[in-house]
């Protein structure tokens, strides 16, 4: 978008703000249903179409608002301008902001809000319009660090509202047939799994640029920086670089992680373990930015019947032990995850076996061995809101739940100790020492060079 073009619709949608507002002055503004005596964490009649603001529009954010189309798309915001530009062009009714606690503070009758920001800002966002009683889609992983997780998790209970982290694979069929092959008991005692992907597809391992170059027009540095230390913009943290900066990003882990281990979190019950061991190494100690390769060992005990378990996590081109009984020729993807059962093995994947777009299923080694269900276990019901081929069934399970009241599949309930796990991880990494997780405590077991990166220091003026 040109400095014309920005100016034109600029003055657009000013006029149309103004209009609306000379309107609410005469009395002729027609307040929706869920702004008249609107209750924290109110629910909307299921025929009712929920007023939708989404923070963040870039291309993620662009396709997210997209799935929300059934819904009345009221109001927009993004720091950058240029990145903007298609989404504000897409839909030109909805109010235009930089400044989200602007947004939540002039349009009262917001009824939801998808955050599809980089990660150094989900929490600070979700927590705002939670505690305004605003239902929140938040993209993965649902915080920067673990201190946050627990804030937003904590806020979710409190306040009621209806939550949704975007890890869209726990919606589909295929993850669930895969934990329900996990609780038939067919794949034996599962002591050892091996989760891999080929992030970062961004810049990790190098050092801070120097002579920053002056700032784009019609970007809010300031507020893309939220609660982060202050620095001078450069292209190298945005747009999309910021992935690999400890101080905005969550690297490879945090990218993929709570997407590709959600099988493994699910079906090995492990948020039941209260403490666990994880222990990192890598290419390079980890500085400003996330190593270029990565790998991570988390160790669970025992849970109940199900045995100690080892999950090794592979990034950066590291690639996870060929299974016995793979076929000659056959890869085993860029991203996926293996479990090695003591009577047979799993592969999970969306490359797994060449397959193809949203065909994401298991597959067992040798391929098609049959496993009967050796032990009585819940099956897990499907969801069936919205349309998979057009990948938005897990957004529009949420926006159901708004409706309905109904917990969607990846709420925060479940979602919080999935993130926090995945971010333990880089705790470890970043630390450059293992470390012993007491998750009651919060404590990363007597490691307090650990402590800052459990709980990051916010910069002055921004609070959770």
């Amino acid at each position: 978008m040109n400095a014309r073009h920005t100016k034109e619709l600029d003055k657009r949608l000013t006029r149309r703000r103004l209009l609306h507002r000379g309107a609410a002055a005469a009395g002729c503004l027609v307040v929706p249903s869920s702004v008249l005596g609107a209750q924290r964490g109110a629910k909307q009649p299921p025929g009712e179409r929920l007023n939708v603001a989404a923070v963040g529009l870039g291309a993620r954010g662009l396709g997210n608002v997209e799935k929300c189309e059934g819904e009345n798309i009221v109001a927009l915001c993004d720091v950058d301008w240029r990145l903007a530009a298609v989404a504000l062009e897409q839909y030109p009714d909805a109010a235009k902001y930089q400044d989200f606690r602007a947004m939540l503070d002039r349009e009262p009758g917001i009824d939801a809000v998808v955050v599809s920001t980089p990660d150094h800002t989900h929490a600070v966002i979700a927590a705002e319009a939670m505690k305004r009683g605003k239902h929140v889609y938040v993209e993965t992983p649902l915080a920067h660090d673990v201190w946050e997780v627990r804030q937003l998790a904590r806020l979710a209970r409190e306040t009621g509202v209806t939550t949704q982290m975007g890890n869209e694979r726990r919606s589909g069929a295929g993850i669930r047939k895969a934990v329900e092959m996990i609780w038939g008991g067919g794949l034996g005692p599962i002591r050892e799994v091996h989760c891999w992907t080929d992030r970062p597809q961004w810049p990790q391992g190098i050092g801070r640029p120097q002579s920053p170059p002056p700032l784009p027009e019609g970007l809010a540095w300031d507020l893309w920086l939220g609660p982060s230390p202050q620095r001078s913009y450069d292209p190298a943290y945005h747009p999309y670089r910021w992935r690999g900066w400890v101080d905005f990003g969550t690297g490879a882990l945090g990218a993929m992680g709570c997407q590709l281990l959600d099988v493994a979190f699910w079906g090995l019950e492990l948020e039941k373990a209260a403490a666990f061991h994880v222990a990192a190494e890598s290419t390079t100690a980890a500085g400003e930015t996330y190593p270029a390769a990565s790998t991570i060992r988390y160790r669970f005990p025992a849970r109940g019947d199900l045995p100690p378990v080892e999950i090794i996590w592979h990034d950066g081109g590291r690639q996870p032990p060929r299974p016995d009984g793979l076929p000659y020729l056959r890869e085993v993807g860029c991203n996926g995850i293996t479990f090695f059962g003591e009577e047979h093995t799993m592969m999970f994947g969306p490359t797994v076996f060449g397959t193809t777009p949203g065909q994401v299923g298991p597959r067992t080694i040798p391929e098609f061995t049959p496993i009967e269900d050796r032990k009585p276990y819940k099956k897990i019901p499907t969801v069936e809101d919205g349309d998979w081929t057009k990948g938005n069934r897990h957004i529009q399970e949420w926006i159901a739940a708004c409706k309905t009241g109904r917990k969607p599949c990846a709420n925060f309930e479940s979602s919080a100790p999935l993130t926090e796990m995945v971010l333990l991880g880089n705790v470890a990494l970043l630390s450059g020492k293992p470390i012993e997780w007491d998750s009651q405590k919060m404590q990363a077991g007597g490691d307090a060079g650990a402590d800052r990166f459990i709980r990051r220091e916010y910069r002055k003026g921004w609070t959770l």
